[in-house]
């Protein structure tokens, strides 16, 4: 893909459009295609997505708009990731395949679409270039890849048979061994992995994919100058604080820690805060975290000042965020490289975070953010506490924020590691030559 290369086509895979989600893997994913859509390398860029659209019949991909592309598919077997339409792989899939031929996929995701996409694509063109960059942990946890014990919520700090036996004891060691070897056999087609943070990559050595085949790329963002609405300036020594929770409210993502911390904040702290929860989703978890959450909010002081701003569209995000000084992820979960720290950043705002996994790595205690223990109020009200005791915290923090990546500087590694791919690739298939 490099300039003395000939041009090349490639094809960017993700689990969903950002039309119709915005989870953090998918919109990675489309601005990765957006870049390489306008890059010299790139003769042609295609973006298949996967679509639960009942307009679409299951197993057809469907065109959505030039170079972009539905496919109605599922999972018939979440044990395995096994699609629940496997002709339509062996049909729709590889029509497109031979439609286009790309010469580099990146593969952003399974989850939805089946495993087995990864063969097909090897199947169909044996000399393409794959690579494919982990969000999360699906491979190594069957609980949503969230690595937490299945009976209390504990983290779990390693994979093996026999505890995946105890999270589901109705399968067997010996069933989590054979999953393994079935989903490691199929990421053995890959070229290359992209990993956003350390942190995930060291969890997938750790399970057996090959250090030297895992390289680290951050998702990019859009550059400070492209967010519409001016960043809001914090003066140093002003007194109310406005601290906000921004993304996918779930049991996992710790709406309900922030919550239980603002209930445990003592009178004068709340004359000097105000907290704002903008997240989409609530409606959709079970009964039991609906009820915990509303019975979090009416436990709330009266002198509390708490904006519920619900759903918001992307292009709401820099507007939302420019409205508070900081932002809060109190995931009790690992995260990999959560996109609203990216997001917090690039507009310009210090993140308060659980202090373990990709939110421990993207975050700077001290620096330009704040730790606090895991899943314990407490500590987070003692973090906001902080914020409004110390007038002058955020300013410093705020000033120690390194804007991450933009969408340009993380396509271009993305080119420049499929060129070390495809050289590699050439070299071998040189040297298989002359044996």
């Amino acid at each position: 893909m490099g300039a003395r290369e000939s041009r090349v086509r490639v094809l960017v895979v993700a689990n969903a459009h950002p039309d119709h989600s915005v989870g953090g893997a998918e919109i990675a994913a489309y601005n990765l295609f957006q870049f390489l859509a306008a890059a010299p390398a790139v003769e042609a860029a295609m973006f298949l997505a996967r679509t639960a659209l009942k307009s679409i019949a299951p197993g057809s991909i469907s065109a959505r708009r030039p170079g972009e592309f539905l496919w109605r598919q599922d999972i018939g077997d979440w044990f395995t990731f096994s699609s629940a339409y496997p002709r339509a792989i062996s049909d729709q899939l590889r029509t497109l395949l031979f439609r286009h031929r790309p010469d580099v996929i990146f593969v952003h995701h399974y989850l939805h679409l089946g495993i087995e996409i990864l063969r097909e694509f090897r199947r169909t063109l044996p000399d393409c270039t794959i690579i494919m960059t982990l969000h999360e942990f699906g491979a190594i946890c069957n609980r949503q890849g969230q690595m937490l014990k299945a009976d209390s919520n504990r983290l779990c700090f390693s994979e093996s048979p026999e505890d995946c036996h105890l999270c589901f004891p109705e399968r067997s060691a010996e069933d989590f061994w054979l999953r393994r070897l079935y989903i490691q056999k199929h990421l053995g087609v890959v070229d290359s992995f992209v990993a956003p943070s350390h942190f995930l990559r060291e969890r997938y050595v750790a399970w057996g994919l090959a250090p030297e085949r895992i390289d680290v790329i951050e998702n990019g963002q859009p550059g400070r100058d492209a967010l519409a609405p001016p960043r809001r300036s914090r003066s140093r020594g002003e007194r109310t604080v406005t601290v906000g929770f921004f993304g996918q409210i779930n049991p996992y993502k710790g709406l309900d820690v922030l919550l239980a911390a603002a209930t445990a904040l003592d009178a004068a702290v709340w004359r000097g805060l105000v907290l704002e929860v903008h997240g989409a989703n609530l409606d959709e978890q079970s009964s039991s975290f609906r009820v915990r959450i509303d019975a979090l909010r009416e436990r709330l002081p009266e002198t509390a000042r708490l904006h519920w701003g619900g759903p918001y569209e992307r292009t709401e995000l820099a507007g939302r965020m420019a409205r508070v000084d900081c932002v809060v992820v109190p995931s009790i979960w690992w995260e990999n490289s959560p996109m609203v720290i990216q997001e917090a950043f690039a507009c310009g705002k210090p993140v308060i975070c659980s202090g373990i996994g990709g939110m421990a790595e993207k975050v700077r205690d001290g620096i330009d953010g704040l730790h606090f223990e895991v899943g314990n109020p407490l500590a987070l009200a003692e973090r906001l506490t902080q914020l409004v005791a110390e007038p002058d915290l955020l300013s410093r923090l705020a000033e120690g924020i390194i804007a991450p990546p933009t969408y340009a500087e993380s396509g271009a590694a993305y080119i420049a590691l499929a060129d070390r791919v495809a050289q590699v690739r050439r070299t071998a298939t040189t040297i298989a030559a002359l044996v």
